[in-house]
């Protein structure tokens, strides 16, 4: 649950933006014309991207190139909220910003390969960039059109001093560059994730209604089903082949809780979980 979201904005969109959330919260972050910035001040969260999952940690920032992205927030003893800051990077705001004296680093732009993210680790550097837009976020009287265009430029070098500039070059390259995604490969790695249908289709940046059309183009099948047999298949190989806990082997094939797992699993294969290890055990694996 979000408790608390500040945002300021420069040419009438959303450019710097605070959340403090209460975890576990699962949210669709979709930055389809931007790149964003984002800094974890306090707690963790997992950011999903099409390919893989990140970790970021506290004092820990990212740079994501322009595509949807799943954010989640994550339990942590002693930390009864979370904090992240975002700030957006848009292609012609920043062209609007620097007017005719890009920096060099963003002339370069057309000529490098994309980069889909960058991870920042904790810098005093950073910091102390997110410490000052504390202050604002706090003082929001104080703010001008001005002001956030400083802060742009800043952060910018900012990223510059903390890393390579052809670095950056590759990230800022995003801007101008949609992610070509591959369907299936998409689907795939995100298989056993605890994925509602509307976060799998966020990710593969179609509709709900567009993606089960895609889904079942592709598979030959409702998506339920096809993710649901595959969870299972997957279920019963751990249960023949590991000692893994019950409860651990429903966690990593993706299922919210053990009692949804177990109903399932006795459906699909007339016996429960226990019962279907005990009737495999002793039996060759091969």
């Amino acid at each position: 649950m979000i408790s608390d979201h500040k945002q300021f904005e420069l040419f009438g969109k959303k450019t710097f933006e605070k959340a403090v959330v209460k975890p576990p919260f699962r949210m669709i972050a979709q930055f389809p014309d931007e790149a964003c910035f984002y800094y974890i001040t306090s707690g963790s969260a997992s950011v999903v991207t099409p390919m893989e999952t990140l970790n970021i940690n506290t004092s820990e920032g990212i740079v994501m190139q322009c595509g949807t992205y799943l954010n989640e927030f994550l339990c942590e003893q002693e930390v009864e909220h979370c904090e992240a800051i975002a700030v957006h990077l848009y292609p012609d705001m920043l062209k609007l910003i620097y007017d005719k004296d890009l920096p060099e680093f963003l002339e370069m732009i057309n000529q490098v390969k994309p980069l889909p993210y960058r991870h920042y680790p904790s810098s005093e550097l950073i910091k102390g960039y997110i410490d000052s837009l504390q202050f604002y976020f706090d003082h929001p009287q104080l703010v001008s059109e001005e002001l956030l265009k400083l802060k742009l430029k800043e952060l910018l070098l900012l990223l510059v001093k903390t890393d390579s500039s052809e670095t950056l070059v590759q990230l800022l390259a995003g801007l101008f560059t949609k992610a070509e995604l591959d369907f299936k490969k998409t689907i795939e790695v995100n298989l056993f994730n605890n994925f509602s249908l509307e976060e799998l289709a966020a990710l593969t940046n179609l509709s709900l209604s567009s993606f089960k059309r895609e889904f079942t183009k592709h598979y030959g099948t409702s998506p339920a089903k096809y993710i649901r047999s595959r969870k299972l298949e997957k279920a019963a190989q751990l249960l023949k082949g590991t000692s893994l806990r019950i409860s651990d082997i429903a966690i990593d094939c993706g299922f919210g809780d053990l009692a949804h797992f177990s109903k399932s699993f006795q459906k699909e294969y007339t016996l429960s979980p226990t019962d279907y290890r005990l009737s495999h055990s002793g039996k060759s694996l091969g």
